[in-house]
């Protein structure tokens, strides 16, 4: 079986070009037109696709060759297409950073590409950068190149100009100007989330206005993607199991295909916030993700009967799992920027402490008793406690990575895991 639908990947030469807001224009371009958009990010990424989904008004999922596979990869686009009348993937880093890359994503399923260039301090050299990445690999089908943060009319044709001689077969999109309104706001682990960004939706169809007389969506090329065979569905492990899933400012990272792989398996997802409730609602296991615990710690430190919550389910031995700031509400103390310290639940012995430098940035395994789950670390803090690992993940090219605590039932650690790469050992962290 196969689907064909019109696709592109959403590339650039390195991060910070814009891909986001470009993909984000087009997906809001897109809805706004009646057409069904499913939005893809490349990459381990949380807050990227919070933005993407709120402009596709779709949930958005993760391609990865490494963390989640060729055949998950495989299948999650043959169901979109089978779903959509546009698929969109955004790249992550340059075209051609990561192992693998963007580049390998859009050779495995022959997508075409959308180079993104910041063109803000450039003229001539933006055709010379399109066409030395497009001559890198010349097997990569390059559909067109967009200039984004362009100073004007007159730069948009200067940038226009330059793609005659060597790169007149390169198709020049348009160009985005350069305007603060369609700039999404940063923070430190990157693009401020969806709803923390009071005018995004204002942000969003500016961009598709911008973007809406430069790229036609009806001029992108078709792609035919095949069925998977041979996959077979995740193991029906987890029915009748009642899960909880914090989910508010403070932690809001979270696969969307992690949750989706909670109820093919069986399980009843219900969402609670550290931020506003009292208690867990009545449920067998407890997930904890990452976010920014940090941003919200005096508000988490003054909920304690949610502690006392926490702590009760974990006494009578029911599942837990915990992931970066997730693990941070677990011990003792967290400690800001600033030196303060803020009492949190106290589950786990010791203290973390909130860095100024990024502390880890990294693809990772881990074997756990269960079975070997992949998924990532990037984090600012550091953790400081007198437990022993259960053990310690492996990093993409095979160096110690982040450690992994377990007591009775509860399992922690900076590593945001990406079930689908086992669901078995997944279902394994939550089975009571």
């Amino acid at each position: 079986m196969s689907a064909s639908v019109p696709a592109l990947l959403i590339c650039a030469p390195a991060s910070g070009q814009g891909k986001t807001t470009v993909t984000a224009a087009l997906a809001r371009c897109a809805a706004r037109q009646g057409r069904r958009v499913r939005v893809f990010k490349t990459g381990p990424d949380f807050i990227d696709p919070m933005i993407l989904a709120r402009a596709a008004h779709h949930p958005v999922g993760q391609l990865d060759l490494w963390m989640g596979g060729r055949a998950h990869c495989r299948d999650l686009l043959y169901r979109a297409a089978s779903d959509a009348d546009l698929v969109l993937v955004e790249g992550v880093m340059g075209l051609y950073d990561g192992q693998p890359s963007s580049a390998d994503l859009a050779l495995e399923f022959g997508l075409p590409l959308l180079l993104v260039i910041d063109a803000s301090a450039m003229a001539g050299t933006f055709a010379a950068l399109a066409l030395g990445l497009r001559a890198y690999r010349p097997q990569l089908r390059l559909y067109g190149v967009l200039a984004n943060r362009v100073g004007g009319s007159r730069h948009a044709a200067m940038l226009a100009e330059s793609l005659a001689g060597p790169a007149a077969d390169i198709r020049f999109l348009g160009a985005l100007p350069c305007d603060a309104a369609l700039v999404i706001p940063e923070r430190h682990l990157g693009l401020v989330p969806a709803e923390d960004v009071v005018d995004l939706d204002a942000r969003l169809d500016r961009a598709a206005d911008a973007i809406g007389g430069s790229v036609g969506l009806e001029e992108i090329p078709r792609v035919t993607f095949e069925a998977q065979p041979g996959l077979e569905p995740p193991p029906h492990r987890l029915s009748g199991v009642r899960i909880a899933v914090a989910k508010d400012a403070a932690f809001s990272f979270i696969y969307a295909a992690n949750v989706a792989l909670l109820r093919d398996m069986g399980a009843t997802v219900v969402y609670f916030s550290p931020l506003r409730d009292a208690s867990l609602p009545p449920v067998d296991a407890v997930y904890l993700p990452g976010g920014y615990p940090e941003v919200h710690a005096e508000r988490l430190a003054c909920n304690r009967a949610l502690h006392e919550s926490l702590r009760c389910h974990v006494q009578r031995g029911a599942p837990l799992l915990a992931e970066c700031g997730g693990m941070m509400l677990l011990f003792e103390q967290l400690t800001d920027l600033d030196g303060r310290r803020h009492a949190m639940a106290g589950l786990l012995p010791g203290e973390t402490r909130m860095q100024p430098q990024l502390q880890a940035l990294d693809l990772q395994s881990v074997e756990l008793p269960q079975g070997e789950l992949r998924g990532h670390s990037f984090h600012h803090s550091r953790v400081h406690t007198p437990l022993h690992p259960l053990c310690h993940g492996r990093t993409q090219h095979g160096g110690r990575g982040e450690a992994v605590f377990r007591e009775g039932a509860l399992t922690a650690s900076y590593i945001h895991f990406y079930w689908p790469s086992n669901p078995s050992a997944a279902a394994a962290l939550f089975a009571p």
